[in-house]
């Protein structure tokens, strides 16, 4: 099959590429021009939010996965869901038989973050069209460079004492990225995963501060934690902006998602693409090592 990877340079695409080029043509689409990648992958130059440049990019394309988001740009909300919309209606166009897209997991509650309601919104405008899209709902992507778990590694190599508000106390049910990377291929024109989401997490279950004391210990350090009720999403975005790698623009949205729950409410993905999932402390050495 042609499989076109929208976001084929970030962080989960640059890793899905090879795993879907072992057995498809794939064409990754990035903004920019790019010549890099494994052998079997072409790249393409397209705009989400352009409908001509996503047009040319979907041409005989039969499976086509949206890995894109907007974090860091104003107004990211609105950025992401034209971009869902034109993708939609040029794949409907193209003739695609699937789309495969990566969102979040978190309830759909009316108190979701800006980050967690656009990544359900998001997929929404995918489904409002006429090809079925598969969806793989994640937590936080442990792996290097994953813009989340980057962030709580330097919390733990900066600060030998963090005052932290009570977001540090919610469950999350973290994934390694090479499993994320083996349910993303499983999925590519599996019919029992057309038309369906699947919730995808680690073996797991942890509070942030659970997450922070599990890598302190691989790095060797034992950070002191003080939870306090004072320090809003907000002000937390642009405390983490002076002591993490992590803009305030990207962090404010993903730490305003870290007061919502994000733990797996279904394990059927593991029915259809059956394999050992990696334990947290695995995927955090690798993700160190790399």
């Amino acid at each position: 099959m042609k499989v076109a990877v929208f976001g084929g340079s970030g962080t989960i695409g640059r890793a899905l590429l090879p795993a879907l080029a072992s057995q498809h043509d794939v064409v990754a689409i990035s903004r920019h021009e790019r010549s890099d990648g494994p052998p079997g992958v072409t790249w393409a130059v397209a705009d989400v939010e352009d409908a001509g440049s996503v047009r040319r990019a979907l041409t005989g394309v039969d499976v086509a996965y949206y890995l894109v988001h907007s974090l860091g740009s104003a107004e990211f909300e609105e950025h992401d869901l034209r971009a869902a919309e034109t993708v939609a209606a040029e794949a409907e166009l193209a003739g695609a038989r699937q789309l495969v897209y990566l969102g979040g997991l978190g309830d759909d509650r009316d108190d979701l973050s800006p980050h967690l309601r656009s990544r359900i919104e998001t997929g929404r405008r995918l489904a409002a069209g006429s090809v079925p899209v598969t969806t793989l709902r994640a937590a936080m992507v442990v792996g290097p460079e994953s813009a989340a778990f980057e962030t709580i590694v330097a919390l733990v190599d900066r600060l030998p004492a963090m005052i932290c508000p009570s977001w540090v106390s919610t469950l999350t049910q973290p994934i390694a990225l090479d499993d994320v990377v083996r349910y993303l291929a499983g999925v590519c024109g599996l019919d029992a995963a057309i038309g369906e989401s699947f919730d995808v997490g680690g073996p797991d279950v942890m509070t942030y501060r659970e997450m922070i004391e599990r890598i302190a210990r691989l790095r060797g350090r034992r950070p002191l934690i003080v939870e306090v009720p004072l320090l809003s999403p907000r002000l937390s975005s642009y405390w983490l902006h002076l002591v993490t790698p992590v803009n305030a623009k990207v962090a404010r949205p993903l730490i305003e998602g870290l007061r919502n729950e994000t733990v797996a409410r279904e394990q059927r993905i593991r029915e259809l693409i059956p394999f050992e999932p990696t334990r947290f402390d695995q995927a955090a050495k690798a993700a160190l090592a790399a």
